[in-house]
């Protein structure tokens, strides 16, 4: 398996980094706000030129006198990233000239053993852009790239360059990826969960709620397996977000599960279950994710108050979209059973990706048949299930097909449901069930008689 190559994009605070990014990737995945510091954590995105492809990582801006909290943090994850990048490219802000800042980044990054690449921002007027870039071959790393990430000129050269830098590309395919979303309310410990999870510093931890704001990829390997998680901004009342890069977050969330394959729903077992995981559970099972509940900080919570098969109760009743998803008790601060969340998180995609053959699916209907038949309406139709058939996977969605659907109400709908992962499984995944009307012509012409 190959592994992608990172290319760093580092700078300090509102030089353009996330616009850049945003340019090269194609996309508005970064967020971007005319506010120093939005970016405070590493963003891994996918990114091509000509035919190369190579991972992007955003990195929050550099401050170097300034001791706000979340500053010397900043600097800890451009550190990270400038570890395990191929080479970085240096942003800068080509109308306001060479900062005394800039030259103390220059400074810090002249040690590094990677190529640099310094690109010259916001220069978006052709007949100045060289003579302003000039300005700042006085950083001394080498060649100025006069660049406008709101228009794309100047970053075909730019990319160019960078790729000419970069190792050559593997013949092998990089392996599939299992995208995994983590979601939740803010401060319930979604960044902890996943340092834990990555053995590392990827995402910077803060007892501030609100501290991740965009969706952070970070991409690990494990038995040969390949994972890209995705944490996200927490989630509060829409009464309660304010427009700006908190409101960008919080729809970056929501994007993140529906490109997720499989979602962690994190919940603060202190708070339980509130009307925001209640909403995310909706958007769970709405864009047919796989979920996994995990319920946080387990430590904190006497003993005495509740068992784990109470809790469990409670939360299925509260969260009654994702009823189906596997549940597991951690605590990121101890790491108590948060290794067995990689175990639910294969359990649950096997499901999410399971097929099953036409004659088990009807074994499964004429069980549950014995069992309840479909009732009669007020003229004493019968309401008939003839066969059944999987048409997709991901998540599991079946065919069935009866004399006439709307004699098959919800109650029953819900029943047979429920029979179908009493005998075949499904644990954390949602399934789809599509209600066909078929006429016994049509089910002689088929050669199934009902």
């Amino acid at each position: 398996m190959s592994t992608l190559p990172i290319v760093a994009i580092v700078g300090r605070p509102n030089v353009g980094k996330s616009t850049l990014i945003n340019r090269i990737c194609g996309g508005r995945e970064a967020i971007v706000h005319d506010e120093p510091g939005v970016t405070r954590d590493r963003l891994y995105l996918p990114a091509d030129w000509n035919g190369y492809y190579f991972q992007i990582v955003d990195t929050g801006g550099l401050v170097f006198e300034d001791k706000e909290e979340f500053l010397p943090k900043i600097r800890q994850q451009v550190e990270v990233a400038l570890e395990e990048a191929k080479a970085a490219i240096f942003v800068v802000d080509g109308q306001l000239g060479p900062t005394a800042a800039d030259y103390e980044v220059a400074e810090w990054l002249r040690g590094r053993k990677l190529p640099i690449l310094l690109a010259v921002n916001k220069l978006e007027e052709p007949s100045t852009a060289l003579t302003l870039a000039s300005e700042f071959w006085g950083l001394g790393l080498g060649e100025p790239y006069a660049v406008s990430a709101i228009h794309g000129a100047g970053t075909g050269d730019l990319l160019d360059a960078l790729v000419q830098n970069l190792p050559l590309m593997g013949e092998e395919e990089a392996a599939p990826e299992l995208k995994v979303a983590i979601v939740g309310r803010p401060n319930v410990g979604k960044s902890s969960l996943l340092n834990v999870l990555v053995g590392s510093e990827r995402a910077i931890v803060s007892a501030i709620s609100g501290t991740t704001r965009d969706a952070i990829d970070t991409v690990i390997e494990r038995d040969g397996k390949q994972y890209r998680f995705i944490d996200t901004a927490g989630i509060r009342k829409r009464s309660k977000v304010d427009y700006g890069p908190e409101a960008f977050g919080v729809d970056r969330a929501l994007k993140a599960i529906r490109r997720a394959d499989l979602v962690l729903l994190v919940i603060d077992a202190t708070e339980g279950a509130t009307e925001q995981e209640q909403r995310l559970a909706g958007k769970i099972e709405e864009s047919g994710r796989a979920c996994v509940l995990v319920v946080n900080k387990w430590d904190a919570v006497e003993k005495d108050t509740y068992t784990m098969n109470t809790y469990i109760e409670q939360i299925r009743e509260e969260l009654y979209f994702v009823k189906w998803a596997p549940t597991i008790f951690t605590s990121a601060l101890t790491g108590q059973r948060v290794p067995q969340i990689m175990e639910m998180v294969d359990a649950a995609s096997v499901q999410h990706q399971r097929r099953i053959s036409t004659s088990v699916i009807n074994e499964a209907i004429k069980e549950a048949t014995i069992r309840m038949m479909p009732p009669s309406d007020k003229r004493g139709r019968q309401g008939k299930i003839y066969y059944g058939t999987q048409v997709r996977a991901e998540p599991p969605t079946f065919v069935l097909f009866v004399n006439e659907p709307k004699l098959i109400k919800d109650n029953y709908r819900t029943y047979l449901e429920s029979q179908f992962r009493a005998s075949l499984g499904f644990e954390g995944t949602p399934l789809r069930f599509l209600w066909r009307g078929k006429t016994p012509r049509e089910l002689e012409r088929d050669g199934r008689r009902g």
